[in-house]
């Protein structure tokens, strides 16, 4: 039973936050404590930090699913997505069913899906100068100037191979339907405890995703006279240097989606997200 729950709205969202304000009204007149703020509220993260709450409610898109998801991993607490965007291919809940899907969830008719998290280490010299922890993907990849750049490439200190391309992705099954989809890379359940890496753009190189188990290690070091970065979930890129090394593997924390209808969901949610989108698509060209 949750007692404690966090509503996160997009910060730019209005009917979002309007959204989580009905919520919390709706949740406080059954004597739950609920706590409203925006996603990047640095009062409701210290909060969450702190183990206040067992229950960490989000409302926007696929974007504000991740960040809550690099939020709550490490806090262990669970995630339960309402999507106020378009596509909202990791959300649990569709806006106009909250009232139905949170009556289901405090009667205990609920299940956790548990996703895997990388951890990304940027290594220079071998002085560790950042450590991320990431849902979807970690890319690393050029920088402004169209070059690509080559990616020496070790699997648990074994050489693999050297990519020349614009990037290489270090994927989840989470970020498997993400960017790592649109370079051609499979697509992974998320009850796997694998991850994949896979080349963007190479050229006159191995082209080929590769799935690794999750106890596997992945070095990357840049070889480049220009620019490059290393990209996390979308929102967060570092600057990389010549020789700079970016270690991915398996992260110790876990995300736990709440999770209101049957098992097999993932596959139809993805084949009629992947229709919708193609159609719209379709549509847009002409």
């Amino acid at each position: 039973m949750f007692t404690s729950i966090a509503i996160a709205a997009h910060p730019y969202l209005r009917d979002a936050q309007e959204e989580a304000g009905r919520i919390g009204d709706y949740l406080r007149a059954k004597g739950i404590t609920c706590e409203n703020g925006l996603m990047y509220d640095q009062k409701l993260v210290e909060a969450l930090n702190e183990r206040r709450f067992d229950l960490w409610i989000a409302l926007g898109g696929d974007g504000t699913m991740l960040r809550s998801g690099q939020l709550c991993g490490p806090a262990g607490v669970p995630v339960l997505g309402i999507n106020m965007g378009r596509l909202g291919f990791l959300m649990g809940v569709q806006r106009q069913e909250w009232p139905e899907k949170i009556e289901q969830l405090l009667a205990g008719d609920y299940w956790l899906e548990a996703r895997l998290m990388l951890k990304a280490e940027q290594l220079r010299s071998d002085s560790v100068l950042g450590c991320w922890h990431v849902l979807n993907e970690a890319i690393v990849s050029r920088a402004d100037v169209v070059r690509p750049v080559q990616l020496v490439t070790y699997v648990d200190d074994t050489f693999l191979t050297t990519y020349v391309a614009d990037g290489l992705i270090a994927a989840t099954p989470t970020g498997s339907t993400a960017y790592a989809l649109a370079a051609r890379g499979p697509i992974l359940p998320p009850q796997l405890r694998n991850f994949l890496i896979v080349p963007v753009a190479p050229h006159l190189s191995f082209d080929r995703a590769i799935v690794l188990a999750e106890g596997s290690r992945v070095t990357i070091q840049v070889e480049t006279l220009h620019k490059a970065t290393v990209t996390f979930d979308g929102h967060h890129t570092v600057p990389l240097e010549d020789q700079d090394k970016v270690v991915v593997q398996a992260s110790e924390h876990t995300v736990h989606f709440v999770r209101l209808q049957d098992p097999d969901y993932f596959y139809r949610n993805l084949t009629t997200k992947m229709n919708t989108r193609m159609r719209n698509t379709e549509t847009n060209d002409g």
